[in-house]
């Protein structure tokens, strides 16, 4: 499944993702700047997270509350090592329990990744444009 988004229209975007989607574990890849973060805190709005959405950049990890008092957690790996790091900080329990599960840059911690799971594939077209491609594993 592909979809092509300006930001301007990134609610479509969150809006196109959460009729496609049925997983709890859900990546998404792309270069750089190509609007990761933006898609990912437009879809916790859409699911009614209370928390500010901010890129776990450093932390690796944040975790947000939504109004039904359910947790999300959203995950960046880019500035991950190794796998192990991934380990130390928990990732397999996380990846089990049964909350959503946001990852940037989930291509880095494939090994680790449970079975049914989406991954968005970000492209950042010439045209300023997004192009979003659904992945099911």
């Amino acid at each position: 499944m592909v979809f092509k988004y300006h930001l301007d229209e990134i609610k479509s975007a969150a809006d196109y993702l959460d009729k496609n989607i049925q997983s709890s574990v859900i990546c998404f890849n792309g270069p750089m700047g190509a609007g990761k973060t933006t898609l990912i805190s437009a879809l916790c709005s859409k699911w009614n997270v209370k928390d500010q959405v901010s890129s776990p950049t450093f932390s690796i990890v944040n975790e947000y509350k939504t109004y039904a008092k359910d947790l999300l957690f959203h995950f960046d790996f880019y500035r991950l090592n190794s796998v192990e790091e991934a380990l130390d900080i928990g990732v397999e329990e996380y990846l089990d329990s049964g909350n959503i599960c946001l990852i940037e840059w989930g291509e880095r911690i494939k090994s680790l990744l449970p079975d049914n799971i989406y991954t968005i594939e970000i492209a950042l077209n010439k045209d300023n444009f997004r192009t979003l491609k659904i992945l099911h594993k």
